[in-house]
């Protein structure tokens, strides 16, 4: 599997190549997928609802009587075939997971600006949020019928429930990956496999697990659809794709430690500020110090995702300020692409100034 889980939005012109790029080189070569099960894909659109993206109940009639049945929307589908893949890959004799055996799993959504991102992510907002070792920094929970259907398709079935509530007492995973056929209670489950999963049986909370990617594509001309704000940006690394179908990606190493880039984040919003009338909601427009993270800050996550965030949010309306800043004539800044050229003048223009 890859080392890291990808979080990336692919972005620039349409007809560019973004879904090819993804399905014939992300996908294949970077996470090493070559199993259908294991891509799972979405189109955002304006009537995409988070019971899409978790899953929802639906009527269907039989024998003239409504029964309601739940299924389980794109999100649940990766976020359980992530969690099967764990279970095939784990080692009963060392307790631990074959990591040479771990499946990655990809979540492709295309055109992610043409829905409501907020609100089809909803919780699984701060999920996004990875740590080091590719598992989300945070959890959330999840409701009755959704956990009951998590748990079904990494493999549960046979469940036996409490007769005055309801909740799920046992069941048995098949195909059995943990050493034993009889039915487990929700408790021995949880010691057997709760510590690397990572998966609260008990109080039904979910994280993204390492070996779960999500990438997905976005239209420039279409980022005005739905308003994507900083901190969901954050969350993402991003890469742009100019008219001619290249990768647009400096090379080299923009800061080499945090103090160097928690200066030039100062220096950056005092540059905003002082531009405030060129800008609409001023406050929501500065840039935290964790809007990039890592120890060393790349030239190509300046490029396409702070100076994206700049052009795309910050001077979304009046561009005049950045032009004055780089020097630059009408006609030398009229699309992201130009501005991405200029990323090392960018970096050295902010960096001149005083606070």
């Amino acid at each position: 599997m890859s080392s890291k889980p990808i979080q990336r939005i692919i972005f620039g012109s349409p007809g560019t190549g973004k879904s090819y790029m993804i399905d014939k080189t992300i996908i294949p070569d970077e996470l090493k997928i070559h199993k259908p099960e294991n891509a799972i894909k979405a189109v955002f659109h304006p009537e995409y609802t988070h019971g899409d993206f978790m899953g929802k109940l639906l009527p269907m009639t039989k024998s003239g009587k409504v029964e309601y049945n739940f299924y389980e929307g794109h999100f649940l589908r990766a976020l359980s075939q992530a969690y099967k893949n764990i279970l095939k890959a784990y080692d009963k004799s060392s307790n631990t997971i074959d990591s040479s055996k771990l499946e990655n799993v990809v979540l492709v959504i295309d055109e992610i600006n043409r829905g409501n991102s907020s609100a089809i992510f909803g919780s699984v907002f701060q999920l996004l949020d990875r740590g080091e070792d590719g598992w989300s920094n945070y959890k959330t929970n999840i409701n009755g019928v959704m956990y009951r259907r998590l748990l079904e398709l990494i493999g549960g079935n046979e469940f036996s429930t409490n007769s005055s509530d309801g909740e799920i007492t046992q069941l048995m995973l098949s195909p059995i990956t943990i050493g034993r056929r009889s039915p487990m209670s929700i408790d021995d489950m949880q010691s057997k496999i709760g510590s690397f999963l990572k998966f609260d049986l008990l109080n039904k909370t979910i994280q993204i697990p390492p070996n779960l990617s999500i990438v997905a594509t976005m239209n420039t001309s279409d980022s005005s659809i739905y308003y994507m704000d900083a901190a969901f940006k954050r969350r993402w690394d991003w890469e742009f794709i100019d008219v001619n179908s290249k990768i647009v990606k400096k090379s080299g190493i923009a800061f080499y430690d945090r103090n160097s880039w928690d200066l030039f984040v100062k220096k950056l919003n005092s540059f905003i500020k002082s531009n405030h009338r060129s800008i609409r909601g001023i406050e929501d427009k500065q840039v935290g110090k964790y809007f990039i993270q890592g120890n060393e800050i790349s030239n190509a996550d300046i490029q396409s995702k702070l100076m994206f965030f700049i052009w795309d949010s910050v001077f979304s309306r009046d561009k005049k300020p950045l032009k004055e800043l780089l020097a630059l004539n009408d006609d030398d800044l009229v699309t992201f692409g130009d501005f991405s050229s200029h990323v090392e003048n960018f970096i050295k223009a902010i960096s001149n100034r005083n606070v």
